[in-house]
């Protein structure tokens, strides 16, 4: 039992003002792939088995957006945990138990 949390932005800078298109494309991908996802304002949260996978749909974003853009922004932050499954919705859930219902 094993749950990779990873969060991450990716965009291409060389594309003007507005990359919501090109963010699409990207969420579009995840949402194929079956791994849970939640959508920020600021980037996506993925949860997955094993770190391959979720390096798997980094490296399958930037393939994405390379097609067509000449510089991509990235950043990542990883949270690896061996004991635990379901923390997409878990984290939120424990916070919840404690103070009450939060916006998500």
């Amino acid at each position: 039992m094993m749950s990779i949390l990873l969060e991450f932005s990716m965009f291409p800078t060389d594309k003007g003002g507005s990359v919501s298109e090109d963010v699409s494309r990207v969420i579009h991908m995840i949402r194929e792939s079956g791994v849970p996802y939640k959508l920020t304002a600021m980037g996506t949260i993925i949860e997955t088995e094993s770190m391959e996978q979720a390096l798997d749909i980094v490296q399958r974003a930037y393939d994405l957006l390379s097609e067509d853009a000449g510089r991509i922004y990235s950043s990542l932050k990883i949270d690896a945990r061996g004991d635990k499954t379901n923390r997409l919705t878990g984290k939120i859930e424990s916070i919840e138990g404690k103070i009450g219902q939060v916006n998500k």
